[in-house]
């Protein structure tokens, strides 16, 4: 009689002790052993993923799923299709571009209930920290909000306005009381005004890039960096594009600054220099730069500078993307790739020395700590059976047409990249399967309260 749920063997499985031959066995949603083939158990399913890699499913804390109140951009139901498809086992979702925006207990809750019955994987929220919401953070705390996002600058949507720095000081002692982190969007609002109004061409990148100089990133970390010092609060750079900011931020962890930082698939695959005109897939704020900037972030994420990776997928339709027109300057800026980010970091790390372990630290294992979810984004006894089956040889042209997200606006059209996800498990359940999804949706919100 089959004593587990679920044994996969292959001659790549990737544990925080290495890379190894054996297999993984799973029983009840858990990892309950990792073994040899022929320690293994007898299983319901058996699954000999050969030459294949067996990677912690991905965690990928930086999605905009927009729902309620903006499905036709996105919501849980092909967001996290494309999740799964992707090798994505958790998804933890930003506050803005719902509406209403997840700044106070009652929208956790709608957003909470528009998840249900939908999510293909696990699921959490982060809540949002807006001008005069700082009475409204403990009770989101309560009632399992994994930490909050705030911006320095517009977001994009009038409902999540920016920040000051005295909301900052009211909030962040709030939050190192309860040691809840919070990230934030950084980029200051005075060099995006120096930079003035963009004087070339809308039709092409550079233009954008103008707009958007890396002083902005770097006055803003500067500013949240010393409100964590003065206040205690843990702190979280989200989506680093100005590699310049890396030894900022080393500078103040050095000091006793409790500081994380992530970067994004884009940041590390497209050089500004490449983008086509008129090519408004690639728009994202902070704005694609020079190769040069590209190859120091993949520096800093070697030297562990770096964190971990994130996608920020941020999906909009096509005329808000403007496709048509290809005007950098009025198209949404966000980039969708939550589907190609495992196979996307693969590419572009192999060729620089990037190892099957440093995928599963860069988006598994440390987003899961940023998050707070102890039984997430590693193989080993005691852990949610969240597996990847990941052919790391295969090769994948990037066809729009057969991608999961609401809308297949992609910067990675028709671009090879290395690497396929054969197999997905979300607690052991299969949730996708060589192209299929073979159950119904079984995401389950991991809040706080429920890890607890």
């Amino acid at each position: 009689m089959a004593t587990a749920d679920l044994v996969i063997a292959s001659a790549h499985i990737v544990t925080p002790a290495g890379v190894h031959a054996g297999a993984v066995v799973a029983a009840g949603g858990v990892i309950t052993a990792v073994t040899t083939r022929e320690h293994a158990p007898d299983a319901a399913r058996l699954l000999d993923a050969g030459e294949a890699l067996v990677l912690p499913g991905v965690v990928d804390t930086h999605v905009h799923v927009n729902e309620p109140g903006r499905t036709d951009w996105e919501g849980f139901a092909t967001a996290t299709r494309a999740a799964a498809a992707g090798g994505v086992t958790t998804i933890v979702d930003m506050p803005l571009n719902s509406i209403p925006p997840t700044t106070t207990a009652g929208a956790l809750a709608a957003k909470q209930r528009a998840a249900t019955g939908q999510a293909r994987v696990d699921y959490g929220f982060w809540g949002g920290i807006v001008p005069g919401n700082a009475n409204a953070v403990e009770a989101m705390i309560d009632a399992g909000a994994l930490g909050f996002k705030c911006f320095l600058v517009p977001s994009g949507v009038t409902e999540f306005p920016p920040v000051t720095r005295a909301d900052l000081r009211t909030v962040m002692p709030i939050l190192a009381a309860r040691d809840t982190v919070l990230l934030a969007h950084c980029e200051a609002p005075n060099p995006l005004a120096a930079a003035g109004t963009p004087g070339g061409d809308p039709h092409r990148h550079a233009t954008w890039l103008a707009t958007r100089p890396p002083a902005a990133e770097m006055e803003a970390i500067d500013q949240l960096l010393a409100l964590s010092a003065e206040t205690g609060c843990r702190v979280h750079v989200v989506h680093l594009s100005a590699a310049e900011g890396i030894e900022a931020i080393a500078a103040a962890r050095a000091a006793g600054v409790r500081v994380t930082v992530e970067t994004c698939p884009h940041y590390l695959f497209f050089a500004a220099e490449d983008v086509p005109d008129r090519a408004t897939a690639f728009k994202c704020a902070p704005p694609l730069r020079p190769r040069e900037n590209l190859e120091r972030l993949w520096r800093g994420l070697r030297s562990g500078g770096i964190d971990l990776i994130a996608s920020d997928h941020s999906p909009a339709p096509p005329a808000m993307k403007q496709i048509d027109s290809g005007n950098f300057l009025t198209a949404w800026g966000g980039i969708a790739s939550l589907e190609l980010a495992l196979p996307a970091v693969w590419t572009a790390g192999r060729s620089r020395g990037a190892s099957p372990g440093d995928l599963a630290r860069w988006l598994s294992a440390a987003p899961a700590t940023l998050a707070g979810l102890p039984h997430k984004g590693r193989i080993e006894a005691g852990y949610d059976a969240d597996l990847v089956v990941f052919d790391s040889d295969a090769q994948l042209v990037v066809d729009p047409a057969r991608l999961h997200q609401r809308h297949r606006i992609t910067p990675y059209a028709g671009v090879t990249l290395t690497g396929t996800v054969r197999q997905v498990f979300v607690r052991g359940i299969c949730v996708y399967d060589d192209g299929r999804f073979p159950t119904a949706p079984v995401g389950r919100w991991v809040g706080g309260r429920e890890e607890e």
